[in-house]
C-alpha cells in the first residue's frame, strides 16, 4: 500500500481565495458598469460619465453608482421617455441579465487564485 502525505496550508489558501474573490468582485463590478453604460439614459452623456464601480475590500462587496442629481429619478421613474435603447433601471436590469456572467467572473478568479 502506498501512502501520500498532504500538507494543508489553510491560511495561504484563504489568503489566495480572498485575493481572487476581490479581483473577481472588482472585475464583475467593472463588467456591470460597462453593461449599464450601454443602456443608461443619455442626453449629453453627463450621467453616463458619472458612473463608477467601487469595491469595499473589508466586506467583499462592490457597487456600481451614478452621481448626478437626477440619477435616482432617471433610474426609478418608469414614466420618463428615453432615446432608443436607453432605459430606466439602467443598473438593475443589467445586473439581473448578467448575474450569471458576473458570478462566473468571480468564480473564475477564485479558481485561478487557488491554482497558485
Amino acid at each position: 500500500m502506498s501512502r501520500a502525505r498532504v500538507t494543508w496550508n489553510g491560511a495561504a489558501a484563504l489568503r489566495g481565495s480572498r485575493q481572487g474573490a476581490l479581483r473577481g468582485i472588482r472585475l464583475g463590478a467593472e463588467h456591470l458598469l460597462a453593461e449599464s453604460r450601454k443602456v443608461v439614459p443619455i442626453e449629453e452623456a453627463t450621467l453616463e460619465r458619472s458612473g463608477v464601480a467601487t469595491v469595499d475590500e473589508a466586506s467583499l462587496t462592490a457597487a456600481v453608482s451614478y452621481d448626478t442629481q437626477y440619477a435616482i429619478r432617471q433610474h426609478e421613474d418608469m414614466d420618463l421617455r428615453h432615446d432608443e435603447g436607453r432605459t430606466a433601471k439602467y443598473v438593475e436590469r443589467p445586473l439581473v441579465e448578467n448575474a450569471g456572467v458576473i458570478n462566473e467572473i468571480i468564480a473564475a478568479q477564485v479558481r485561478r487564485s487557488l491554482r497558485g
